[in-house]
């Protein structure tokens, strides 16, 4: 097998088994996928830098190593497998921009400790992906990094922040990517793109610090259940070194995949918007009913009990309050430079006293738990579309932002409606693209959402959507 026979939509679990059993060279992997960027990547905008110097150099020490161990089990889980890192987290050696044209362009001097993670199962770091700027937006289109495209249809955006990962993931230039979500980071370029995005409970997965008061955390974006499960393996590592990290689990993910659902699980379902005059498009209703019904055919029990949610104010309150500060942390060579929707943030922010904002974040606290103990309350699993609708087109979000540049916000409620909930109240979520809009050939996600610390069910429940409605084999037109 070379480079030019492999398939670049294959797993990454795949391809670091064939790796092992030395049917391909890490060098010959790394050297597809960078031909895919060659290729691809000046259309669609993925990534934001290239190392290749840097990747080929990896990818060779990865293929010493293998020729150099004893077993295939000697070698870490992904060896050699190429993975891109969005550019909100630091790469040692590499410059962190945070989407930002006011940001430095200096190399980090160290790795965040997600990345070290990734580091030592393997994987070979494929360069940075694109980012809306302190991935405030659910899409990338700055003066800083360019527009990010979707492979379904370019005139769409991909959604974000995490925008590059799944372009990157969805277009075949990367097997899986690194992520981050604080809002629907994950979920909502899964859904865009037609992947798999799993954000995990708020403290599994750490940074180098409690990215946005817990709103944010790490993950990955991928094209199948079982490459999520082993990339969560990688990640959910206890670390000594962060005080709200919690042990590693005692049973890993991927085995959780061999192990059903309980029975007597609640389904429950959430179709309706949270936030009122918000409409859910008909494709992302049809997506729950898939999954529904998908559900209730292997014996799952549904509930129609419904979820309660406290009024929309409050919700919009409590987390806006926090995501006033997603900037604080950022160096800034050039702070005039920044976008005027973070601009208006930042002097949000700043009108607020130290004590109005840890009364703020104690109300988000108490928000959080009357949801989640309503949600323990009713039930086990609770489905809701993953967006309120479609991939908007590229610009579409800037209308009215000229006379009020918080409307870019605004304008992406509907992106990230069903989404930032379960941010403010950490539980984990996953979107799965269980269904394809017929009109448009788009994508459509669903979300699915546990009790804190249950990933094992989110991953049980998506594995029984990928078996009945496989999508690992659909190619988008600019793959």
């Amino acid at each position: 097998m070379t480079h030019a026979t492999i398939d670049p939509f294959t797993p990454a679990v795949e391809l670091a088994a064939a790796i092992r059993r030395k049917e391909v060279s890490p060098v010959e992997v790394a050297d597809c996928y960078l031909a895919r960027m060659d290729e691809l990547d000046p259309r669609l905008n993925a990534f934001c830098h290239r190392a290749d110097d840097d990747v080929r150099k990896a990818a060779s020490a990865a293929a010493d190593a293998v020729a150099r161990a004893r077993s295939p089990e000697d070698l870490p889980p992904f060896h050699g497998v190429p993975l891109p890192v969005k550019d909100l987290v630091d790469v040692a050696g590499w410059p962190t921009t945070h989407g930002s044209a006011g940001a430095g362009r200096a190399p980090a001097a160290a790795s965040d400790p997600v990345v070290r993670r990734f580091v030592d199962a393997g994987f070979v770091l494929l360069g940075k992906t694109t980012t809306s700027e302190f991935g405030s937006l659910p899409f990338t289109e700055s003066d800083a990094l360019g527009v990010s495209r979707n492979p379904w249809d370019p005139d769409r955006t991909p959604g974000g922040s995490s925008s590059g990962a799944g372009v990157a993931v969805a277009a075949g230039m990367a097997p899986l990517a690194h992520a981050e979500d604080g809002g629907g980071s994950i979920r909502i370029p899964a859904s865009c793109t037609g992947l798999v995005g799993l954000k995990p409970t708020r403290g599994l997965v750490t940074n180098a610090v409690v990215e946005v008061e817990g709103l944010g955390t790490g993950g990955v974006l991928t094209r199948s259940v079982a490459d999520t499960a082993a990339a969560l393996d990688v990640l959910a590592r206890h670390d000594p070194g962060a005080w709200w990290s919690p042990p590693t689990p005692r049973t890993s993910f991927t085995a959780a995949l061999e192990t059903e659902l309980p029975a007597g699980l609640r389904i429950g379902a959430l179709i309706d918007s949270p936030i009122d005059g918000i409409p859910v498009h008909p494709a992302c209703v049809a997506a729950v009913d898939t999954a529904l019904r998908t559900f209730e055919s292997t014996g799952l029990h549904l509930v129609d009990t419904p979820f309660p949610l406290p009024p929309a104010g409050e919700l919009v309150a409590a987390f806006t309050t926090l995501w006033n500060v997603g900037g604080a942390g950022v160096p800034l060579a050039e702070p005039d430079r920044i976008e005027p929707h973070n601009r208006a943030l930042r002097d949000a922010a700043r009108a607020i006293d130290s004590w109005s904002y840890a009364e703020g974040l104690r109300r988000t606290q108490e928000l959080s738990r009357r949801i989640v103990e309503g949600f323990l309350a009713g039930f086990d699993l609770l489905v809701t579309p993953t967006m309120a609708c479609l991939p908007p087109l590229v610009g579409a979000w800037r209308a009215g932002t000229d006379d009020d540049p918080l409307r870019a916000l605004v304008n992406s409620y509907p992106m990230g409606v069903f989404t930032s909930v379960f941010n403010v109240t950490g539980q984990p979520a996953v979107s799965v693209p269980v269904h394809h809009d017929e009109a448009t050939g788009l994508p459509v996600g669903v979300q699915i959402v546990a009790a804190p610390w249950r990933e094992d069910l989110l991953l049980q429940a998506s594995r029984i959507l990928e078996l009945a409605h496989p999508w690992t084999t659909r190619r988008p037109p600019a793959g």
